[in-house]
């Protein structure tokens, strides 16, 4: 139905059409008609970013802990380009996001002006689609079409540059409707059998799962599939996500970074069953190729930008991971029969000595004997004791959100995935994620306890996020590794240059009171130098009604 309407009023209707409940935001001159707009529909929430970094990676954390669409503004040209780092994290996960900026009003681009830049040519090299739109009557069709691709799998960001004037201008239009492409499709049955066949084919297959098990509500699918055929299954060496539930008898935790490593691990089996992963994604470079020269492997998920990426698979099959292994799996047991059951059976035997729990209890017996003080010291804190003492300290449904690279190096070791939304990390390895992102994710799951572990250095990029979490007062706990330092850095720079010159490395001369930065933007906050203060602190900051900042001084040694 056409109806007249101002610009402002279209665009924050369409996006509540769209499914849209939150506007993350930092607003400038140019977003000035959304917030007028903003006034006649209450139900649109609007949750403030103190920079557009921070807003982006709100919006993120909201969609990785929902699985909805989200959407986020940022001002002109300078707030996009404040945006591209936490943009870059989104489209890594494939977060389905709407970004706009506000843009000068048409024409006035010729004079120049301050805040002035071509948008949809900065935001091109990280989003699905960009488009500047030039016509109010053109603004419904744009807002469905970003969102239809937005939500497509592959999912991903989108870009709408929004001038002022369209924004302002009234017209008679008609808003559409919104269009979903459903992707919750399985491949035909020849394609299944023949995937079957594969499978029972080989003697020793193994599991490697990623983010769109999460993204298609697999994970009790992917466990299933695994235990029919008594086969190990292991998280991807991007282990940014709840990927496989961690208690599971066949779990055996994620794959390694290091090449030589990863190879090394995956040539004990003769098939590989990757489950919406990307395939072997490396964080640092090695002479070692990851993959084992005869190792074949099956590829089965949505976005086919994997499939064949850099190794060329027996068989892919763009289809939905849950519908997939539900078709696949009683093909399985029908042609196995018996003979599988028994293989099962051996497989889970010789798995469970070694699983992820397993391991876990070696090793927190290992970090229990080692004690709360750090070795060679007096009362250092031991980063790994504390991470294990975080951990037990958790409720079950807590979610975790992770960003201390080395200071929390076991958090993916100790901390059980139980549901598809237990645990964000850093994806990208694009620091500054998880303070804002958390606010997103408490948003998402109010129900639920969210807990933030990320190093001082880290915290240093998006600290103002804490103003955020104490405005809307979230229950969030955050625990500041401080070390004083980039460790991970120092650690990289001795192990592959044999150097101790950590110059630019250190926060420190003056430290950084972050239990004072916290306390100033309204958030209880405690700084722990005793290893006896950590467990009372945080008894007390997962029952407090609000954020709490946990500064933990911890050891920061090389």
């Amino acid at each position: 139905m056409t109806n007249r309407i101002t610009g402002r009023s279209a665009f924050v209707s369409l996006m509540k059409d769209e499914g849209v409940t939150h506007l993350f935001g930092n607003p400038g001159t140019t977003e000035l008609p959304i917030m007028h707009a903003l006034a006649d529909h209450p139900d649109m929430r609007f949750v403030l970013g103190l920079h557009e970094a921070i807003v982006v990676a709100m919006a993120d954390g909201y969609s990785r802990a929902s699985g909805e669409l989200v959407a986020c503004n940022v001002h002109v040209a300078p707030g996009l380009g404040n945006a591209m780092g936490s943009l870059f994290n989104a489209g890594f996960t494939s977060t389905p996001m709407i970004l706009t900026a506000g843009q000068q009003e048409q024409g006035f681009g010729l004079m120049e002006p301050n805040l002035y830049g071509p948008l949809v040519r900065m935001a091109e090299p990280l989003v699905k689609w960009a488009v500047e739109v030039n016509r109010l009557q053109d603004l419904p069709r744009i807002i469905r079409r970003a969102a239809k691709i937005a939500t497509t799998p592959p999912t991903g960001p989108v870009f709408i540059s929004l001038p002022g004037d369209i924004l302002n201008q009234e017209y008679a239009i008609d808003l559409g409707q919104s269009t979903r492409v459903l992707t919750r499709n399985v491949p035909a049955s020849e394609h299944v059998a023949d995937v079957a066949d594969l499978i029972l084919a080989a003697e020793r297959p193994v599991l490697v799962c990623g983010n769109e098990l999460v993204r298609s509500d697999a994970l009790a699918e992917a466990a299933r599939l695994a235990e029919v055929l008594g086969a190990p299954a292991y998280q991807s060496s991007s282990s940014y996500g709840a990927h496989f539930l961690s208690e599971h008898a066949c779990y055996m935790g994620a794959l390694p970074k290091r090449q030589e490593v990863v190879r090394q691990t995956l040539e004990a089996y003769d098939l590989m069953i990757v489950l919406g992963s990307d395939v072997l994604r490396m964080a640092v470079y090695g002479d070692a190729d990851p993959m084992p020269a005869r190792l074949k492997h099956v590829q089965i998920g949505l976005d086919d930008r994997e499939m064949g990426k850099n190794y060329a698979p027996e068989m892919a099959l763009r289809a939905d991971p849950r519908e997939t292994l539900r078709a696949l799996i009683p093909v399985l047991e029908a042609k196995g029969g018996a003979g599988l059951k028994k293989r099962a059976e051996s497989g889970r035997a010789a798995i469970a000595a070694k699983n992820w729990s397993s391991k876990r209890r070696a090793l927190a017996g290992k970090i229990e004997a080692a004690g709360p003080v750090a070795a060679g010291t007096a009362s250092t804190i031991n980063p790994d004791w504390m991470t294990l003492r975080m951990i037990d300290a958790l409720p079950r449904d807590a979610i975790l959100v992770f960003e201390s690279l080395t200071t929390g190096r076991h958090v993916v070791d100790l901390f059980p995935y139980r549901d598809r939304y237990a645990y964000h990390g850093l994806a990208s390895g694009g620091i500054g994620f998880s303070i804002p992102a958390s606010i997103g994710i408490s948003l998402a799951q109010p129900g639920r306890r969210v807990v933030t572990i990320v190093g001082d250095g880290s915290a240093m990029y998006s600290i103002q996020a804490l103003w955020t979490a104490a405005h809307l007062k979230l229950p969030i706990t955050y625990v500041i590794c401080n070390n004083g330092g980039y460790l991970i850095i120092k650690q990289r720079l001795l192990a592959f240059h044999g150097n101790r010159n950590f110059n630019g490395m250190e926060i420190r001369n003056p430290e950084i009171d972050y239990a004072a930065m916290a306390g100033s933007m309204g958030v209880t906050a405690e700084r722990i130098t005793r290893p006896e203060d950590f467990g009372p602190a945080m008894t007390r900051a997962l029952t407090h009604n609000g954020p709490v900042v946990l500064d933990v001084v911890v050891d920061g040694r090389v």
